[in-house]
């Protein structure tokens, strides 16, 4: 059992008829969560150079689990984490 990253994303508003469904894909499943963590960044890094407008997200998570150990979203430059003994999101400090 590994460590997922997930992308998730939801299409910038484009008007009538332009679907706004939004999509999860797994960018990547890694033996470590410090290896799936990176990956994650690498992502987060490359949209944020991006002049995108959709609303996109990155998590890490054990495979078949919901609980994210790492989150990023795309339009804020905070990485955070489950403090899990106060259900807190806390920000990381790298």
């Amino acid at each position: 059992m590994g460590f997922e990253v997930i992308e998730s994303r939801e299409p910038a508003f484009g008007g009538p008829g332009v679907s706004m469904e939004a999509t999860e894909t797994t960018l990547g499943v890694y033996e470590s969560e410090r290896d799936a963590v990176e990956a994650g960044r690498q992502a987060w890094r490359a949209f944020r150079a991006d002049p995108s407008r959709d609303v996109v997200w990155w998590t890490v998570r054990r495979s078949g689990e919901q609980l994210a150990r790492w989150i990023a979203d795309g339009h804020n430059d905070v990485e955070r984490v489950l403090d899990l003994t106060t259900n807190e999101l806390v920000v990381v400090r790298v």
